[in-house]
């Protein structure tokens, strides 16, 4: 298994740069994955490398220590709550605002989270300028800060060198441990602790009618038929009001963690309620990551049904998560325990595609028969070759297409052969991927 990355929390007042040192952040490290059709792309994350360190980027509402207004104590919360998510912590102030007494209970409250924190004195375009203004900020005393300016891209290096710092040298080895984990993710209140306490038989996790009873991440172990299955149970968010959006950012950030850890990903969507554009996003984010992906349809027992049922109800979830026609369904009820057993065998079902490799040999002779039945595009009189194909790696199952030219290779090309691929192989429930590389000096 791979070892998680660090998470990194971008945290502070608002209005000091968050957003904006996390876009150019982002933007500067982030290879977004474009035409990839049904995939929503939330700028609440982000993955990103530094000196070979790689890491997940989080952005967090602007935090107002002592504020009584609704939505800024909303954000308070929230923020806390990416806090206790993040292995290190890039704490933002503001070098012309200077130093407030609401930075001091900010710094207050990080010194109580035992966290690494690295102090960024924002908005130093000049340090001729500003350069004594950033000694200020001794007085937080959480460290030496770092004057950078997010807009202008100064010294932004140099605070991803203090971050990197605080990495470990050497994640703890998790590839002994071949223990099946499963992300339940999903909305507040759909039921992901009710599942698990169902499987379980006891009710270990706290469930209640208020979404957002779970706090934290939960790891419970279940051993079924001799295999022990580990099931990551994400937290959920208190509803206050009607601040929607802020609470939908924050269950995202809580289920990239959660994503980051599994082999299996389990969506859990309300039958009632039917897929909303929130399941889409986090569906969305466990396909980008290749894992394998099971859509649990929770509370059936309360659905009226005819014959047809879940028939149509299934072609409706694949209209509307059509990026990952690969993902498996079952409708399950955590109330009855209605199916529940047969989400272990949908589980060993896609592990087992994950991590299927087929022969070099194989893959060639599928593909020759593919491009026979269907000839490669061409632009300007020059058309695509396709010479070899071969499997590289697995969880995702991923394979290199050698072309003579990749400019050649149309998406729709790429969909082409996977579909031949899968109709060999099934792959059911995993993402394929699939990198074009040019060879040159072959052409007839």
């Amino acid at each position: 298994m791979s070892k998680t990355k660090p998470v990194v929390a971008v945290v502070g007042r608002p209005n000091v740069g968050k957003s904006t040192l996390f876009n150019v952040l982002a933007g500067s490290m982030i290879s977004i994955v474009k035409d990839t059709p049904g995939v929503t792309r939330d700028r609440i994350y982000a993955d990103g490398t530094w000196l070979n360190h790689a890491f997940t980027l989080i952005d967090t509402g602007g935090i107002e220590p002592e504020s009584k207004d609704i939505i800024l104590s909303q954000m308070r919360e929230q923020a806390e709550i990416a806090i206790a998510t993040a292995d290190v912590i890039v704490f933002i102030v503001d070098v012309r605002q200077g130093m407030t007494d609401a930075d001091s209970k900010v710094a207050d409250m990080l010194r109580k989270s035992k966290k690494p924190v690295v102090l960024a004195v924002n908005k130093v375009d000049s340090f001729e300028k500003f350069g004594n203004d950033v000694y200020e900020f001794y007085n937080l005393g959480i460290g030496d800060p770092i004057p950078i300016s997010a807009a202008s891209r100064l010294g932004l290096g140099e605070l991803l060198d203090a971050v990197a710092a605080h990495f470990p040298e050497d994640a703890p080895e998790e590839e002994e441990d071949e223990r099946p984990r499963i992300a339940i993710v999903g909305k507040p209140n759909v039921g992901k602790s009710s599942i698990v306490n169902k499987l379980l038989g006891e009710n270990r996790v706290i469930v209640s009618d208020i979404a957002g009873t779970t706090r934290d991440a939960v790891d419970t172990e279940i051993v079924h038929n001799g295999t022990e299955y580990v099931f990551i149970d994400t937290a959920g968010l208190r509803r206050k009001n009607k601040i929607k959006e802020e609470l939908e950012r924050y269950s995202i950030i809580r289920a990239v963690t959660a994503i980051e850890r599994a082999d299996v990903v389990l969506v859990v969507i309300d039958a009632q309620e039917g897929v909303t554009e929130q399941d889409a996003k986090i569906a969305g984010i466990a396909h980008e990551r290749g894992k394998g992906i099971i859509v649990a349809v929770n509370k059936w027992d309360a659905v009226e049904k005819t014959d047809k049922t879940i028939y149509e109800y299934t072609n409706r979830l694949k209209t509307i998560l059509s990026f990952m026609p690969y993902a498996q369904y079952l409708f399950v009820s955590a109330l009855t325990g209605q199916r529940l057993l047969k989400l272990y065998d949908m589980i060993d079902l896609v592990r087992q595609n994950q991590t299927l490799r087929v022969a070099t040999g194989v893959l060639n002779e599928i593909m020759s028969e593919a491009v026979a039945l269907q000839q490669p595009p061409s632009d300007k009189g020059k058309r695509l070759k396709l010479y070899y194909i071969t499997q590289v790696s697995v969880k995702p199952p991923t394979f290199v297409i050698f072309v003579n030219d990749k400019k050649l290779m149309h998406f729709s090309y790429t969909r082409y052969l996977e579909n031949r691929i899968r109709d060999a192989f099934g792959f059911k429930g995993t993402s394929l991927r699939f990198f074009i590389r040019e060879r040159k000096g072959k052409e007839q």
